[in-house]
């Protein structure tokens, strides 16, 4: 895998050589852009932080990788923390930021010891003086927003908050921030580094009904079956979900780009794969990620807060038999509420899921209508 080239701090001396100005035009000409699903181009979100004044500012690495069947990020903290670790000095010496934080899922809390040695080499061989530290969140699938993060690391309740100003403007205690995921920075050094570094490439997590899961590395635009079929499902595969938050397609042939997916009125995201096959209901499928939405909404905004407890009712009733087709309409509108008025990603997309399912599979649901 390119991801996992080892570049044993020759990315970070070449970054020092070049300098501030030389690191910019180097990951802008390569193409460096977000793994975390935004796919923002990383030069001009650290050119931001440059370019506004502060005696103060900071990197934070989002290693809160809580998505439900993704786990790319857990392999690159595990087999690579030392270009992690690269990535993010040079980040921060480029920004001139003093201080960095990594925000650790709380359920790769074990990783830390591996990760704090990483950090504690790293400094010590490249001499740099950025000061890194580890805060472990507490499990919250909120805090995958960078804005939440910043909250919790303030030692507050991770909610989102209001953008704009973005956080390379005004971000952790008003600083300007850069914001990275461990996959974006882990190929910051691979970028400055080899000549031969694939900006295409991306690591895709399969899961599901297959029965060889694992983390794919494939250029952007493989073929979905082509994924799928190394995945080796055991019956005919029914739908594909992107994630939680990236809804649902029926499984066809289709090659995996943003705009491919999105034309599936779905979200490709961070390239997370789960497979359902033909002995699953996605009426379940439906039921268990709403409970998850429902319990995971971080209660600030009234259309997640509330929508999502509302929206599980719904399934509950169509499961039961006792709702009438006009309960499926109802869900929709509902489901399609959430989705414009939510305050934060997580609301935005908590929904996603119902409507594609409802544009796909509604007479799954409808099946379940006994009342008409």
């Amino acid at each position: 895998m390119q991801i996992l080239r080892k570049t044993e701090l020759k990315a970070y001396k070449k970054a020092k050589k070049i300098g501030q100005k030389g690191v910019i035009e180097i990951l802008s000409k390569k193409g460096l852009v977000g793994r975390g699903g935004a796919a923002f181009p990383t030069a001009r979100k650290w050119q931001f932080a440059i370019d506004t004044k502060s005696d103060t500012k900071y990197v934070i690495c989002n290693a809160d990788e809580g998505e439900p069947g993704t786990f790319k990020d857990h392999l690159v903290l595990e087999k690579v923390p030392e270009n992690v670790i690269e990535g993010i000095i040079i980040a921060a010496e480029t920004i001139a930021a003093k201080q960095a934080y990594i925000y650790l899922r709380g359920e790769y809390e074990y990783l830390k010891p591996k990760i704090q040695k990483a950090i504690s080499s790293v400094l010590k061989r490249s001499g740099s003086k950025v000061k890194i530290d580890i805060v472990v969140g507490a499990g919250a699938y909120v805090c995958g927003d960078e804005t939440a993060i910043i909250k919790s690391i303030e030692g507050y309740r991770g909610q989102a908050y209001l953008k704009p100003p973005f956080p390379p403007v005004e971000g952790l205690w008003g600083k300007p921030t850069v914001i990275n995921n461990v996959g974006t920075l882990a190929n910051v050094p691979q970028a400055i580094l080899f000549d031969d570094w694939d900006p295409h490439l991306r690591l895709f997590s399969l899961s599901g009904d297959v029965t060889k899961p694992g983390i794919y590395e494939f250029p952007m635009g493989v073929s979905l079956k082509k994924l799928i079929e190394l995945g080796k499902p055991k019956n005919p595969v029914k739908a594909v979900y992107f994630g939680c938050f990236g809804g649902c397609m029926p499984y066809k042939e289709i090659l995996l780009t943003p705009e491919n997916v999105c034309g599936q009125n779905c979200v490709i995201g961070a390239g997370t794969i789960i497979v359902v096959d033909n002995t699953h209901s996605i009426v379940d499928m439906a039921e268990t990620i709403a409970k998850f939405y429902a319990f995971e909404s971080c209660g600030k905004c009234t259309p997640c807060r509330e929508g999502s407890k509302r929206c599980l009712d719904l399934i509950a009733k169509i499961q039961s038999g006792k709702a009438t087709k006009q309960d499926c309409d109802t869900l929709l509108d509902l489901a399609l509420h959430i989705h414009e008025t939510s305050l934060c990603g997580l609301g935005q997309t908590a929904t996603n899921h119902l409507i594609t399912a409802l544009k796909y599979f509604r007479e799954e649901f409808e099946q379940k209508c006994k009342l008409h």
